[in-house]
């Protein structure tokens, strides 16, 4: 059988001696989560089905489909090492799974993880052996709990509104890593487009030579080398010459680090962005963010692309149609996914999934911070992430309004971890603590919507639906990152889209047209996301159907999307 989704899962960070462990493995469900303690892991009594891996279970790829709720499911397979593979570090890799995982090898417990977006990894070195080895993952999740973040799962029985079909365990590449006994835990990039420099820092484990290659094109452009290097390094390579990432033209540097018998392949972008009054900065250069809301869900593999092919083609179709960039809404995409906007010059904001969570606890922090770290720790690197927005609509729940120093604990935990981007507290409401006031404004009324902006334009007043709990501070740079939600369905199922729907194709794109002109000609206004790319399930609001097949003719958006806004002319 073929290996579902067999590239290798971190371009950023790859090794030549891997193993993909996805394909074919043994499943049961768990409802009751006793399997644990009936050590179910130690026998194949239990597994009484089959599972596509890394497809959730709730969709049709991974061969079961089952949409109820579901509250444990294990999962099981053999895998075989060769004595040299057995004499390395061996190293479990799972990219994602939802919601607690749990991984026993050989029928011992060799490590827990929690949280349902982000990667974790396990040494199992330890526990593993030349010949034939046994790997069984439990994971455990509950939906309908306040302390787990769902994102866009539904918490009811069936899809609604803004909310879809769920995933439960494994939905991301699962895999084996060998290194040497000296290894490179982590390293990071800071280039600076001015000086044609980029500083590299990380963590080792052990002591060896370190030296790090960088190349465009496959010509040398620089190295640094430390002799004897060992736990915390830092070193600064000037590069020969500047290739600068730019939107739309992903320039990518390749990069390979050396330490001992350990190497890596990676690579960065020559870009800066920061924010200078109202402008977001690249480089120097004003540029507007003409970006769409992205949510990543896919009719056959819900949370999980069916291919590479199918990632890239998402961030092909948003270009096509004049967008520079996208909102990552209410998930963390998978690292094949950032790669591919690296490589396309594609602006992107990296994101979490935290509704579902009651941020009116002040105890739901340990159930968002830790992972937000660790997303934000992965995705570093990447030159087309240019923000970073942890919380998105902290609505009010249960009578009760969000914990403010939720907020501005997250926020001041982002900047800590990473003081070359913006962050955003929590996208469209309500703010705490943020470097970009950004609002969510789905007036269908063009010209309600264009007079709103006119005055924000002349006066610094900014009208939204939250100024009872957020104020606008003059001279903030705006965002409009959630507007229009146009409907526009085929007529299939109960459509749901914000405000009437078009009756006609002119209706649709004189509105389209209408709010989006509103937006482009404020000189005030940064940026603008439009909701969405494509339709999920019964929200048919995208430019593209939920099979990604046009709506209308992509020139129609590009031709809008495409001129330039006030801000970029000053």
């Amino acid at each position: 059988m073929s290996i579902p989704r067999p590239e290798h899962p971190k371009p950023q960070f790859e090794r030549k001696d891997w193993m993909n462990l996805n394909g074919e493995w043994a499943f049961c469900f768990d409802n009751g989560r006793s399997g644990e303690a009936r050590e179910i892991y130690k026998s194949d009594d239990a597994f009484d089905k089959k599972i596509t891996v890394p497809f959730c279970v709730e969709s049709e790829l991974s061969g079961i489909g089952h949409k109820d709720f579901i509250y444990g499911v294990w999962y099981k397979r053999i895998f075989s090492l060769s004595a040299e593979q057995a004499a390395k570090r061996t190293v479990f890799h799972i990219g994602a799974a939802d919601y607690k995982t749990t991984v026993f090898v050989n029928g011992e417990k060799a490590g827990v993880h929690e949280g349902g977006y982000v990667s974790f990894a396990f040494d199992i070195t330890a526990f593993v052996h030349e010949g034939e080895n046994t790997v069984a993952v439990y994971c455990e999740d509950n939906t309908r709990d306040p302390l787990i973040p769902r994102g866009k799962q539904s918490e009811l029985y069936y899809s609604h509104g803004c909310d879809y079909t769920r995933t439960t365990g494994i939905w991301q590449t699962v895999w084996l890593e060998f290194t040497p006994k000296a290894y490179v835990e982590s390293f990071r990039f800071y280039p600076d487009y001015r000086t044609g420099t980029v500083a590299v820092t990380g963590i080792l484990h052990g002591e060896a030579d370190l030296k790090i290659e960088a190349s465009y094109e496959g010509k040398s452009m620089g190295s640094a080398e430390i002799s004897g290097a060992s736990g915390v390094f830092s070193c600064n390579i000037v590069l020969s010459e500047k290739h600068l990432w730019e939107v739309g033209c992903g320039r990518l540097y390749d990069a390979v680090i050396s330490f001992g018998d350990d190497r890596i392949k990676t690579y960065f972008g020559l870009r800066n962005a920061w924010m200078d009054g109202y402008k977001f900065m690249l480089n120097g250069k004003s540029v507007f963010q003409r970006l769409i809301l992205d949510q990543g869900f896919y009719p056959d593999g819900i949370y999980t692309a069916p291919s590479d092919e199918a990632l890239h083609n998402d961030i092909i179709l948003s270009k096509s149609c004049g967008f520079n960039g996208a909102r990552l809404h209410q998930k963390v995409f998978e690292e094949r996914f950032l790669y591919h906007c690296d490589r396309e010059g594609y602006l992107v904001w990296g994101e979490y999934a935290n509704w579902g969570l009651d941020h009116t606890r002040p105890d739901s922090i340990y159930s968002f911070l830790p992972e937000w770290i660790a997303e934000v720790e992965r995705d570093f690197n990447h030159p087309a992430i240019i923000g970073w927005c942890p919380f998105n609509e902290t609505w009010d729940q249960h009578g009760c309004k969000q914990f403010d120093p939720l907020l501005s604990t997250v926020y001041r935990a982002t900047k800590a971890m990473d003081e070359t981007r913006p962050c955003i507290d929590t996208s469209g409401n309500y703010h705490v603590e943020t470097d970009i006031f950004d609002v969510h404004d789905y007036e269908q009324k063009v010209d309600v919507f264009t007079a709103r902006f006119e005055k924000f334009r002349d006066t610094d007043e900014l009208e939204n639906h939250c100024n009872h709990r957020q104020d606008y501070k003059v001279g903030q740079p705006m965002f409009m990152s959630e507007y229009g939600g146009i409907k526009w369905s085929r007529g299939e199922g109960n459509a749901w889209g914000y405000g009437d729907a078009p009756v006609s194709e002119d209706e649709y794109k004189a509105r389209y047209k209408g709010l989006t002109d509103a937006l482009l000609d404020c000189p005030k206004i940064m940026g603008f996301c439009y909701t969405q790319l494509t339709d999920v399930e019964q929200e048919q609001n995208g430019v593209y159907y939920y099979d990604r097949t046009p709506k209308f003719k992509p020139e129609f958006f590009r031709s809008v999307n495409s001129r330039k806004a006030a801000i970029e002319k000053e």
